[in-house]
């Protein structure tokens, strides 16, 4: 055999070589990247830092005061209950919404009169622009006896309710609204998902004599726990970041109970020049976010793996 042959045999392979479908998913991902660094990824570093720091957002001139910051945030009160507000409004409209969706989505996929139209009714209540919603829901709240409820409370000779002017009733209002904007919009979603559902589970069912309860338990709901996961957590998501409703529906008000954090952050950032405060409040919401998406990430994972 030749040196050349020889050679040519002892020749060693790399392991690894970038195949094309990896190299198009790399370019494909890259614009979603770079948006990402550019816009999440380098304002929460800087956010981080400004929060060491004693920044007004104007003056250039600033000074490291460490954890000081971050002292202040866990000792007034007033941001305190704006974290402790928004991760209220976000867990109980999570549950609430997810609880009357689906049931409402079982209904409007069954045959009736006027369905399509229902469909649309509930549907169109999550399309307006959240601000808008407040401002009207901010009429039918009023806690004057010329509001909306209250006049019709006073046809049964009920006297007015404070709704948006009493801390707890303002809460009640926040979260109402917020629960009747998303029901139709996830029941929609709900109702999108079962038409996927095989129509041969349901008439296997109802030769084995299967109920509707029955059928909704052991039919209906396994098959949506996919849906029921991306469901929860676009509630969640969306409603840790919620400012236009709170601020048109009870500008945060009374005495503070419907103030959200990033209310809270805005406030102190932009209205009080308080940048440093500001940025840690962010970055303290921001840790937060993360820890109550993972356990919803995880409770859900694990309600997935039961019913598989």
């Amino acid at each position: 055999m030749s040196a050349s042959a020889s050679h040519a045999q002892t020749v060693v392979k790399p392991r690894w070589r970038i195949k094309p479908e990896d190299r198009a998913t790399f370019f494909f991902l890259l614009p979603i990247m770079v948006v990402f660094v550019v816009l999440t990824l380098v304002p929460l570093l800087s956010s981080i830092y400004y929060s060491l720091t004693d920044y007004n957002g104007f003056n250039p001139e600033y000074s490291i005061v460490g954890l000081k910051n971050y002292a202040t945030i866990f000792t007034e009160a007033e941001l305190l209950h704006s974290l402790g507000f928004t991760l209220l409004f976000a867990i109980s409209t999570t549950i609430l919404i997810t609880v009357l969706a689906l049931p409402l989505a079982v209904t409007l996929n069954k045959a009736f009169y006027g369905r399509s139209v229902a469909r649309s009714l509930f549907f169109f209540l999550g399309v307006p622009a959240q601000a808008i919603i407040g401002l009207i829901w901010r009429q039918i709240f009023s806690p004057m006896k010329s509001g909306i409820i209250n006049q019709v409370l006073d046809l049964f000779t009920i006297p007015p309710i404070p709704w948006t002017s009493d801390d707890h009733w303002a809460q009640f209002c926040v979260i109402f609204v917020g629960v009747w904007m998303g029901t139709g919009w996830h029941a929609t979603l709900y109702l999108a998902y079962m038409q996927a559902i095989p129509a041969d589970l349901y008439e296997q069912s109802l030769i084995d004599g299967a109920n509707s309860r029955q059928q909704f338990f052991h039919i209906t709901l396994p098959q949506l726990v996919p849906c029921v996961v991306v469901s929860t957590f676009l509630i969640m998501t969306g409603n840790l970041k919620i400012y236009d409703l709170p601020y048109t529906l009870t500008a945060g008000g009374p005495r503070n109970a419907t103030m959200t954090i990033t209310q809270a952050i805005l406030l102190r950032g932009t209205g009080q020049s308080q940048y440093g405060v500001g940025s840690a409040l962010a970055v303290v919401f921001t840790i937060v976010c993360l820890l109550l998406v993972t356990v919803q990430q995880l409770v859900a994972g694990a309600v997935q793996r039961r019913f598989e």
